[in-house]
């Protein structure tokens, strides 16, 4: 297998741009022993940006990392992220206080909201920049913000501090590409792409299909590699299957070629114009 491709932060950190996500896990305990060696595979295979949320499976999510990454902590860039409702000054502490709990650490590497609630950036920010500066967190970005979201969190004190930006990007869902994508390639923000194979439903499409024969590889693997054409991008598709980890890795193999890529742009054209930003 060939190396990843790498995204880089503002503060010069570079990491593997093909990372794990964790949506829907734990959320059984039958499951748990398959997500924990499923991660710990990616781990394995250099896919070391494992993302997780306080609001996935209730905490679930982040107890199921916390086993995957014991003995292996410092290999590994944690990412996590606060609820809006808990996104107060003193809730943004007391939530990242309980994840690192029950991810079994001492600090989150990458500590996120997870979209805007009704606190004030300010005061979320200024969480974000006590947790910092206490260690309990290595850096702080955002979720779901648009460009005008973006910019109005650059005006609030130390919202220039913003690591990242994850948001929902796929081919069937490319309408960052026009304005949010090229704004945060500007000022040197990564994005973290979240459903990348769209919960699945790019699986059954028969360009994918067609691509995918031609080359030896599965549908999930050609969307992955158009996610990972994109410079500094990170694609974080969730498996708890680890089958299914070593076939989103070998996705980064995959050099789509230039035929592929207008196939997939008539299938799914890029956006002609401003739209507003899709989430799940």
């Amino acid at each position: 297998m060939n190396s990843l491709p790498e995204a880089a932060f503002p503060d010069g950190r570079r990491v593997a741009a093909l990372g794990q996500g964790t949506w829907h896990m734990g959320e059984s305990r039958a499951s748990a022993v398959d997500e924990v060696r499923a991660l710990q595979i990616g781990i394995d295979h250099g896919m070391t940006l494992i993302d997780t949320a306080e609001m996935y499976a209730d905490g679930g999510a982040e107890t199921v990392v916390g086993e995957a990454i014991k003995g292996r902590r410092d290999t590994v860039l944690l990412v996590s992220k606060v609820l809006p409702s808990n996104a107060s000054r003193s809730g943004t502490i007391a939530a990242c206080e309980a994840s690192l709990k029950r991810l079994g650490t001492e600090r989150i590497d990458l500590y996120l909201l997870h979209w805007r609630g009704r606190y004030r950036l300010a005061e979320t920010v200024a969480a974000f920049e006590e947790l910092k500066a206490a260690g309990k967190i290595g850096a702080w970005g955002v979720s779901n913000f648009d460009v005008d979201d973006m910019e109005e969190l650059l005006a609030v004190p130390d919202g220039g501090n913003v690591a990242t930006n994850q948001v929902l990007y796929n081919l069937a869902r490319r309408g960052m590409e026009f304005d949010l994508l090229p704004w945060s390639d500007r000022r040197g923000i990564p994005t973290m792409a979240y459903s990348p194979l769209d919960e699945g439903r790019l699986l059954r499409h028969p360009t994918l299909a067609q691509i995918a024969v031609a080359h030896g590889a599965s549908t999930a693997q050609v969307a992955l590699a158009f996610v990972l054409s994109r410079d500094n991008v990170i694609a974080i598709p969730k498996s708890g299957s680890p089958a299914r980890v070593e076939e989103n890795r070998k996705a980064a193999d995959l050099k789509l070629t230039a035929a592929d890529m207008a196939a997939l742009d008539a299938a799914f054209p890029p956006p002609p114009r401003k739209r507003p930003l899709e989430m799940i």
